[in-house]
């Protein structure tokens, strides 16, 4: 039998005082800019619930067009571009 993977809940957050528009873009998304943008907190607080499969996933946020890396993120790879992706570690779920 085989067993389907489960999504988690993760959370990415970001702080940038003047950001008007803040995405994510990453493997679990096709780097596509524009389907997953982060929601307006407050105080220049910026947040998304991603629903995951345990996995590595490399991503980076988009502040008004401006493809950045995630400073809060622990680790980080570099990418074709010469510049770095952040990456995300989403282990699975322990076995009840």
């Amino acid at each position: 039998m085989k067993t389907k993977k489960q999504t988690q809940a993760v959370r990415i957050e970001f702080h940038h005082e003047q950001a008007q528009a803040v995405f994510i873009a990453g493997t679990f998304n096709d780097w596509n800019p524009n389907t997953t943008p982060m929601i307006a907190l407050g105080s220049g607080r910026w947040g998304k619930e991603l629903a995951l499969p345990p996995g590595r996933y490399e991503y980076r946020i988009i502040v008004d067009g401006q493809w950045i890396c995630d400073p809060a993120a622990a680790e980080r790879v570099s990418n074709s571009y010469g510049d770095f992706n952040s990456v995300l570690d989403v282990p699975p779920k322990p076995s009840a």
